[in-house]
C-alpha cells in the first residue's frame, strides 16, 4: 500500500469518525433541550394532558371562539414537540384537581369556570371584573393595587401563569391563559411558544404569573406583545377585604 492509498483511507476514517461524532453530539444537544422542555411543560413522554376550553353559551355543543381555537393549535405544538397527548375538556366538565396531569387552561374568568377556580385558589391577588354590562371597568384587571383596562382593539392585558401545587419533581403544572378577550388568549399562547426556553431558564420548575400587553390587535393580531411585569408576588397575595360601610342613624 502506497503512501496516497494510505492518506485517502485515513482520511475516509477521519471523515467517518468525525460525522459520527458530529451526529452524536447533535443527538445528545437535541435530547437535552427536549428533556429541559419537558420538564418546564410536566409533559414527559406519552404523558397525557388537559386543555380547558369554553362552551358557548348559546347551546349544549363544544363551540370554540376562531382566536381560541388558534390558541389550542399552539398548545397542541407544544404537546406533540414534547412527545405528549392532549384531551380537550369543556370548563364545566373538568371536575377534579390538579397536579397529576399539565392542565393548560383558556379563557377568562366570565366565560370560564375552572379559570375562575384556578384564580380564586392559586392567584387571589387578582380581580377580574366580569360585569357583562357594557362600561370602563369591564374586563379590567385590578392587580396589587393597579388597574389594568381594556382598551378594545388598542391595548389588551392577558395573565400567563405556571403554576404549581408544590414544588416537588413530580408536581404537574397548570398553565392559565387568562385574557380580556380572545385574542389576548391567543396572544399568550403564543408568547409561551416563543419563550418557553428563557423562561425556564428564569423560573426553573418553579411557578409564575407574568402581566402581558398585546398592542394594537386590531392593525398587527395577536403577533405584538410586550411584557408588563412580573406579577407572581402580587398575584399570589390574599385577596384585599373589602371596606365595610358605615351606617349612620340619626340621633
Amino acid at each position: 500500500m502506497n503512501d496516497d492509498v494510505r492518506n485517502i483511507i485515513l482520511g475516509v476514517v477521519a471523515a467517518g469518525i468525525s460525522a459520527a461524532l458530529g451526529w452524536l453530539a447533535r443527538t445528545y444537544l437535541w435530547k437535552r433541550k427536549l428533556r429541559r422542555k419537558q420538564e418546564f411543560f410536566g409533559l414527559p413522554d406519552n404523558s397525557e394532558s388537559l386543555l380547558v376550553v369554553n362552551r358557548d353559551a348559546g347551546g349544549p355543543e363544544l363551540t370554540v371562539t376562531r382566536h381560541d381555537v388558534f390558541a389550542l393549535l399552539e398548545l397542541s405544538a407544544l404537546i406533540k414537540d414534547c412527545g405528549a397527548h392532549a384531551q380537550i375538556i369543556t370548563h364545566d366538565t373538568a371536575q377534579q384537581g390538579f397536579g397529576e396531569r399539565t392542565e393548560f387552561c383558556v379563557g377568562g374568568p366570565a366565560s370560564n369556570r375552572r379559570m375562575a377556580a384556578h384564580l380564586h385558589s392559586l392567584l387571589p391577588g387578582i380581580q377580574v371584573n366580569t360585569d357583562p354590562e357594557p362600561g370602563p371597568e369591564r374586563g379590567a384587571f385590578r392587580i396589587g393595587g393597579e388597574r389594568y383596562a381594556l382598551q378594545a382593539g388598542k391595548a389588551e392585558f392577558v395573565v400567563l401563569a405556571r403554576l404549581t401545587a408544590d414544588q416537588g419533581r413530580g408536581a404537574r403544572p397548570v398553565f392559565l391563559f387568562c385574557g380580556q378577550r380572545a385574542i389576548t388568549n391567543q396572544a399568550a399562547t403564543r408568547y409561551l411558544a416563543r419563550h418557553h426556553e428563557r423562561l425556564a431558564r428564569k423560573y426553573g420548575a418553579g411557578s409564575f404569573a407574568l402581566l402581558l400587553k398585546v398592542v394594537n390587535s386590531q392593525a398587527y393580531g395577536p403577533d405584538v406583545v410586550e411584557l408588563v411585569a412580573d406579577i407572581t408576588r402580587a398575584a399570589q397575595a390574599p385577596a384585599p377585604v373589602p371596606a365595610q360601610r358605615k351606617s349612620h342613624r340619626a340621633s
